[in-house]
């Protein structure tokens, strides 16, 4: 039992430094149904086999470490409406803050897919 729970912690304390790394910082009050209806592009950010497995309908995959290089394929509007969203939302913050760093003004972290699905009753 003991090994258990410090395996639980050390998992929980690697999600939160990825978190801070990374990003993590879901966009919590965000309007993403709404945003998607309007037109947002939906990324997902995770790798083509978890894409593969199950997405949110309409979006691209873009894994978010090439992000900043296969962008321009699908959004050269810069004020356009982009949501992304991975796993848990680590993935997705980092996404969001290179897409800002290269001068995108409306990036949402939508968070994890489980999170996606909820918001918008898939």
């Amino acid at each position: 039992m003991n090994k258990l729970i410090k395996l639980v912690m050390g998992v929980l304390a690697v999600g939160l430094i990825a978190n801070f790394l990374f990003g993590g910082g879901v966009d919590k009050d965000a309007d993403i149904p709404q945003l998607i209806k309007d037109g947002a592009l939906v990324i997902d950010t995770r790798t083509a086999r978890e894409f593969s497995e199950g997405h949110i309908d309409k979006a691209v995959n873009i894994p978010f470490d090439i992000v900043d290089q296969s962008i321009g394929r699908h959004a050269t509007d810069k004020s356009k409406p982009i949501v992304v969203y991975c796993r848990s939302g680590a993935r997705s913050g980092s996404a969001k803050k290179s897409l800002e760093s290269m001068g995108y003004t409306r990036v949402v972290n939508g968070g994890g897919l489980h999170r996606m699905h909820k918001l918008l009753a898939e």
